[in-house]
């Protein structure tokens, strides 16, 4: 009997050339490098060198992370990957009110350029490629970075890394956003005029799956829904009066990978084909790096179990390796300690083993794209094709990514999904080892001590607030936040409009902090309410 895959779709016992009939190598496979990029977006792949190892990672101050980063460089971490806590993530200042209790929880606390410059004190940011997990204040952190790398003596134009700045897989799937969706939209158009003009080789948004798959989205909604919202960034591009080919490059995307490989790998294929046929059919892209779609990956955190923690182990290095399959341009494999609390610096270490062993032990890297051909992959590359295909016609046919969210559409397809899962795992008609088969009882052995954030990172950090805003130029602060506020009245869009990176940039160079910012923003745009559809 034949079994399903996570995008209910069936898989079959034996696959074999009937498969396969029409097939056409040349059209839905062509070589490495080239359109549509099945086979993936650069001809030699890992056999010139392989993939980014990044690892995740940020925690309590900026200066406990920072000693994180130097250890993670010092292990051979190619990049490093910004990890915020959710007080930054929502754009309040660690003294606020709503930040009580989350301060340095979920990743470090970022209130200022004195933070920023704390947490990458002695890491060369000339050559230091820098991934940043933030979306609605995005372009705040994005800032403080360039400040920092201004005050190493490095040009903006030379600064290398991402911010996620995905802010609509926020309102589908993971509840950080701050202001309502046509604005935030705007503020992305600005980030993206902003780095095509002064930092060109930065990575302007990612483009993320992985939060949806994280909430239980299937792996043909994850991708969907991706390239869905995709779509409407490079909407909000050309409106920004950028050229398709001016934005398109810039552009990366971020997907989960599960332990269920040969479908992992299906999606990875059949995500590139869609949107190389995407960017150079629908929106004329001519530069052929605009039609590559190049990702992050993380391995699947949803999938580990507090239960027989070590057995994440196995998990993480199955996800890892349909990363790799799928030809992922960067990854992060998760730690085997993480549904418990912060990884270890034990368990970090062992993490980034895992991807070092797979592509310095392994045969992987001699060799492109090994799957290619593969009856069973290929088939499913192409049924997984047409169901993404059927997703992303459904939003479009709602008014695109952004009506799609005002509607409550995605949200409710994705818990939908989750409920099902969740369902099969208490009925047992779906194995999860160690939960509700394989189980034991808890080892008195077990001597595992989590790491978990000190408590009294939240007054430490309202000191340094207090202290700056005591030493800072309060008046001219003041000025430059009212120079946001008028700047921030202006539509994107409409005549007269300036793109707020720039008085942005001077608030923060006037040590105005993350949350002041923010705060103007929200006196101008106003929060997002959910509607009652979701």
């Amino acid at each position: 009997m034949a079994r399903e895959s996570e995008s209910g779709r069936p898989i079959e016992p034996v696959y074999g050339p009937d498969d396969l009939a029409g097939f056409d190598p040349a059209e839905r496979l062509g070589d490495p490098g080239g359109y549509p990029y099945t086979r993936g977006v650069y001809p030699t792949m890992y056999t010139g060198r392989p993939w980014t190892m990044r690892q995740y990672a940020g925690f309590g101050t900026a200066s406990e992370s920072n000693e994180r980063y130097h250890r993670l460089v010092e292990a051979g971490t190619g990049g490093l990957s910004v990890a915020f806590d959710l007080p930054t993530q929502m754009g309040y200042d660690s003294d606020s009110p709503v930040a009580h209790g989350e301060v340095g929880k979920v990743g470090v606390a970022i209130d200022s350029l004195d933070d920023m410059r704390t947490l990458f004190d002695g890491i060369p940011l000339g050559e230091v490629s820098t991934s940043m997990t933030i979306n609605a204040p995005a372009a705040l952190l994005l800032l403080l970075y360039q400040l920092v790398g201004e005050e190493q003596g490095v040009d903006p134009s030379q600064l290398t890394g991402t911010i996620q700045n995905d802010v609509l897989k926020e309102y589908i799937a993971r509840g950080t956003y701050i202001y309502p969706p046509r604005e935030s939209l705007g503020l992305i158009g600005d980030i993206f005029a902003y780095c095509h003009k002064e930092m060109p080789r930065w990575n302007t948004i990612s483009i993320s799956g992985y939060h949806m798959a994280e909430a239980g989205a299937t792996p043909a909604q994850e991708v969907a829904f991706t390239l869905a919202d995709a779509r409407e960034y490079v909407r909000a591009a050309l409106a920004a009066g950028l050229g398709v080919d001016d934005v398109g490059p810039r552009l990366s995307f971020f997907f989960v990978s599960r332990t269920t490989l040969l479908e992992e790998v299906a999606k990875f294929r059949a995500a590139r084909r869609i949107w190389a046929q995407v960017m150079r059919d629908e929106f004329g892209a001519r530069d052929p790096r605009s039609m590559m779609l190049r990702f992050h990956t993380q391995t699947a955190g949803v999938q580990l179990t507090a239960q027989q923690p070590e057995v994440n182990m196995v998990r993480v290095t199955v996800q890892a390796l349909a990363a790799v399959l799928g030809g992922t341009q960067s990854l992060h494999t998760n730690s085997y300690d993480e549904a418990i609390a912060l990884p270890s610096e034990k368990a970090a270490r062992l993490a980034l083993r895992t991807q070092q062993v797979i592509a310095y032990e392994s045969d992987l890297t001699a060799t492109v794209d090994p799957f290619a051909g593969s009856y069973a992959v290929e088939s499913m590359t192409d049924d997984l094709e047409a169901a993404i295909r059927e997703l992303m016609d459904t939003v479009e046919e709602m008014g695109g990514a952004v009506a799609a969210i005002e509607a409550g559409y995605q949200k409710r397809e994705i818990e939908k999904a989750a409920y099902a899962v969740a369902t099969s795992v208490e009925d047992g008609s779906r194995t999860v080892v160690g939960v509700n088969r394989f189980r034991r009882d808890a080892d008195p052995d077990d001597d595992y001590e989590p790491l978990l954030a000190d408590p009294t990172i939240e007054a430490q950090q309202a000191e340094r607030l207090a202290r700056l805003r005591a030493d800072r130029d309060a008046p001219g602060v003041r000025a430059h936040l009212d120079a946001l506020r008028t700047a921030a009245g202006v539509p994107a869009g409409t005549d007269g409009h300036v793109n707020l990176l720039y008085p942005m940039l001077d608030a923060l160079r006037a040590r105005a902090t993350v949350g002041e910012v923010c705060d103007v923003l929200r006196e101008v745009w106003g929060v997002y309410s959910p509607t009652d559809a979701f």
